[in-house]
């Protein structure tokens, strides 16, 4: 069945802006670390922006120590030795994530735990060897002990929902530039046609830039896709493995979840990149999810309530 996926998956399936790959024309670049101190509503610390990212293998800063329990080392600091980069540089102490990651707040532990295992084994990678990112991940979990990926996952699946996504449909969007994979509205302020896509960016870039973990984002879909998405949802009986309002049973919860994380693994599993678990009862649903079919999906389930 996988290798069925991987030959008659049509290559116009692919969602570029799901990847957000940067190209000479689109890149983005992020702001410089200056020396300047910034704050945040509510935040007691001030960091500068290379704090905030972890910059030379320095623990990222935790903005709000009160909203989550204490924090796993491996999750707070990762592990310099080993090559690992702190959990929470990029999924953030409270697990909002950013579109070119994952969030991964209150995921099932088990399945958190598998992903990390499978990536450990090569049964997980991305099916865009330009996802450079989601190749780190690779390595962190291989070079990651049992124990930690145990006690990753556990600290995780404790935490609340982040955030909403506020899911806008419209027919046009602002141009966009990607910086490492996420979109960000060109300082010229034009606009274009949205086309078959889906367009996350953050609802505010500065706070976003400072990796601000109350911070949302924007996911502008076509107009209708979540009605259309929830209908294909319906026919291929997604709520039967995932849950009823797509929350989580047999299979992880998707509601509420990046659309563009969400197309990268649809993607993936079309194309027979992963190899777990649930590829082998994913991988029938997908075969013939078109472009369109997979912004319709997204779109819906990125609409939904988490809870």
């Amino acid at each position: 069945l996988l290798g069925m996926g991987a030959a008659t998956a049509a290559p116009s399936s692919y969602p570029d802006w799901a990847y957000g790959v940067p190209t000479k024309d689109n890149e983005a670049t992020a702001p410089k670390d200056d020396g300047t101190r910034f704050t945040l509503p509510g935040a007691a610390g001030t960091f500068t922006r290379g704090q905030t990212a972890g910059a030379n293998h320095t623990p990222p800063a935790d903005w709000y120590p009160g909203d989550h329990p204490t924090m796993p080392k491996i999750i707070s600091a990762g592990d310099t030795a080993r090559g690992i980069t702190a959990c929470a540089g990029c999924h953030y102490p409270n697990g909002k994530g950013r579109p070119q990651n994952a969030n991964i707040a209150g995921l099932n532990a088990d399945y958190l735990a598998r992903q990390l295992r499978e990536m450990k084994s090569g049964a997980r990678h991305s099916a865009e060897p330009r996802k450079h990112n989601a190749q780190q991940m690779v390595d962190f979990a291989r070079a990651m002990t049992d124990a930690e990926i145990t006690e990753a996952a556990a600290y995780y699946a404790s935490l609340a929902p982040t955030v909403p996504i506020k899911v806008v449909q419209t027919a046009m969007v602002p141009q966009m530039r990607s910086q490492e994979g996420m979109w960000l509205p060109h300082e010229s302020g034009a606009r274009e046609p949205i086309g078959v896509r889906v367009i996350e960016t953050p609802a505010d870039v500065n706070r976003e830039q400072l990796r601000d973990p109350h911070a949302g984002f924007i996911a502008y879909v076509p107009t209708g896709a979540p009605t259309r998405g929830k209908r294909l949802a319906v026919k291929l009986g997604c709520a039967g493995c995932h849950g009823e309002g797509l929350k989580g049973a047999d299979a992880p919860g998707i509601a509420g979840r990046s659309p563009s994380y969400l197309a990268r693994q649809l993607y993936d599993f079309q194309q027979g990149s992963r190899h777990g678990e649930m590829a082998a009862a994913m991988q029938p649903i997908v075969e013939k999810l078109t472009a369109a079919d997979i912004v319709n999906l997204t779109a819906y389930a990125a609409s939904l309530p988490v809870k």
